[in-house]
């Protein structure tokens, strides 16, 4: 259980969608600060004296080296940055499927090792934002992304919980944000994801469940693949 008062936290992708509403939404449950991480930092809103901008690019190792010197004091780190450009996993060229792997698991993996002792001093938190795609194969290389972040969430966990570290996966449908705009599907409000999320961190939660798509799909992991995709044996 990690209490989100006075504590210094760190969340990537900062600058709109769901990382504005974790800032927006951290500051409300009195934070002592929160680093707003975006490539641009300029393209951070910052009207609190907490909110510090912050220069981020998740894939490259050199700008994740100096925002960890720049942010020493950082106590949870929310890995909320995200690509999603899904192509097919049979591309001649993988090179989306290797952008979206960048961002979407080397990214989270990243940021973590390079804050981890910081967050293992204070007892603090790791929240890693995947998705339901991590369980339905409908993402194509966006999914797959995903399903290597919750893998790597479980195998973080085990890493970190004996050193006194929650580390949280975070899982949803299709979110009201820009990068989804042009999906015509039902999709759930950034702020009450984010809400669930922090109530999530503090009641000692290691899965959040944002929505019925992902609580859903999750219910139904323990059943054979032809009950999961029956579409797949009509085909």
């Amino acid at each position: 259980m990690t209490t989100l008062a006075h504590q210094t936290v760190l969340v990537t992708g900062a600058n709109r969608g769901m990382g504005a509403a974790y800032v927006a939404q951290l500051l409300e449950r009195g934070v002592a600060k929160v680093y707003a991480a975006a490539r641009d930092p300029r393209s951070v809103v910052a009207d609190d004296p907490r909110v510090v901008p912050l220069e981020l690019d998740v894939t490259d190792p050199e700008s994740v080296r100096r925002a960890a010197a720049a942010a020493p004091d950082v106590t949870v780190v929310v890995n909320n940055a995200g690509l999603a450009a899904p192509t097919s996993v049979l591309a001649d060229d993988p090179a989306g499927l290797r952008r979206e792997l960048e961002v979407n698991l080397l990214g989270p993996l990243a940021v973590t090792s390079a804050f981890v002792e910081g967050v293992v001093a204070a007892g603090g938190a790791i929240v890693n934002v995947a998705s339901a795609l991590s369980w339905a194969a409908l993402g194509q290389s966006y999914g797959v992304s995903k399903a290597a972040l919750w893998s790597a969430t479980d195998s973080m966990r085990f890493e970190l919980a004996p050193r006194g570290v929650q580390v949280v996966g975070v899982y949803v449908g299709y979110v009201d944000t820009e990068m989804v705009s042009g999906v015509d599907a039902p999709k759930a409000d950034p702020a009450d994801v984010v809400r669930q999320v922090l109530d999530g961190v503090e009641a000692g939660a290691l899965e959040v469940l944002a929505d019925e798509t992902s609580r859903g799909v999750r219910a139904g992991l323990h059943l054979p693949i032809e009950e999961q995709f029956p579409q797949l044996v009509a085909s």
